[in-house]
């Protein structure tokens, strides 16, 4: 799987998560918002999409572990998959509409199918690079 493919994929599961809490709030009284504990966010996004993790915290392309070794890197890429996967284990414990876990439930299969395919081109770049005997290294770099 190349990077252009799976990230314009994670970028749609952002606008489909996006959508869902747009959805899901652009219609709350202000007595629901208060309820909710929805109110810090409203005050400054409105029922706007923000991207932001669910402590708060502004989504940064700084999380983006990028190191420019393809081991390192295709590790961090098939551990954010799991991490994505365990977020969406998440929110199914969490919520019963079943307009909402639908979706969670298809997003979470293709992190799965993610992982899947960041695996594989993990087991052949490890493979290449093995018969080069330059086993866990980036030979780019690493010349003798």
């Amino acid at each position: 799987m190349s990077a252009t493919p799976a990230g314009t994929e994670e970028l749609g599961h952002l606008e489909m998560v996006g959508t869902i809490v747009y959805q899901l709030t652009r219609s709350m009284t202000p007595e629901q918002i208060k309820q909710s504990g929805y109110d810090t966010y409203f005050v400054d996004h409105t029922a706007g999409v923000f991207p932001q993790f669910a402590s708060g915290t502004p989504w940064t392309a700084a999380t983006i572990g990028v190191t420019g070794d393809v081991i390192a890197d295709l590790s961090e890429d098939m551990s954010a998959e799991q991490k994505a996967r365990k977020t969406y284990d998440n929110i199914l414990r969490l919520c019963d509409d079943p307009d909402v876990t639908d979706v969670i439930r298809f997003l979470r299969e293709r992190e799965i199918v993610h992982y899947q395919r960041f695996g594989e081109a993990l087991r052949l770049a490890t493979e290449k690079m093995d018969q080069k005997n330059v086993y866990m290294t980036n030979p780019a770099f690493d010349r003798s």
